[in-house]
């Protein structure tokens, strides 16, 4: 549960910190805030924080309760959502990525697997064709 206090401090602090807008108009000084005395009213809240399970135990077991059955709501659903997204991937992979193979029948060992078309080359290395010189070689007469 402390973790859950220091988390909500620390993002309040970022969000203090963090630039806003340029259409508010600027505070004035009766408004100002001393960094001095904000980081020591910071230490009386986080002070006063720490006796709070001793001024009222009841609402720390019952706070211990909840950030618990929190807890394992997370983890179920990050469990969950790992799980789906493990299954997305799984599905987006081609068969050979995933390790199955064609299996011809009659073949149970999964060894010569692959038909004719597969053993089919995609490609062949083109005929030579006869130079224009060579051709007009041949059709000269011999002196």
């Amino acid at each position: 549960m402390f973790f859950l206090l220091r988390m909500a401090f620390w993002l309040s602090v970022v969000c203090v910190l963090l630039p806003g807008g340029g259409s508010r108009q600027a505070p004035s000084q009766s408004a100002q805030i001393d960094p001095v005395q904000a980081v020591s009213a910071a230490g009386a809240t986080l002070a006063d924080m720490r006796s709070f399970c001793e001024r009222q135990p009841e609402a720390c077991v019952v706070g211990a309760q909840v950030a618990s059955s929190l807890g394992q709501k997370a983890q179920e659903g990050a469990k969950t959502l790992y799980e789906f997204i493990s299954e997305k991937i799984a599905d987006n992979k081609t068969p050979t990525e995933r390790g199955h193979q064609r299996v011809v029948t009659g073949s149970t060992s999964g060894q010569n697997t692959l038909t004719p078309a597969d053993l089919a080359p995609l490609w062949r290395v083109p005929l030579p064709q006869a130079s224009p010189r060579r051709e007009a070689q041949n059709r000269r007469p011999s002196a």
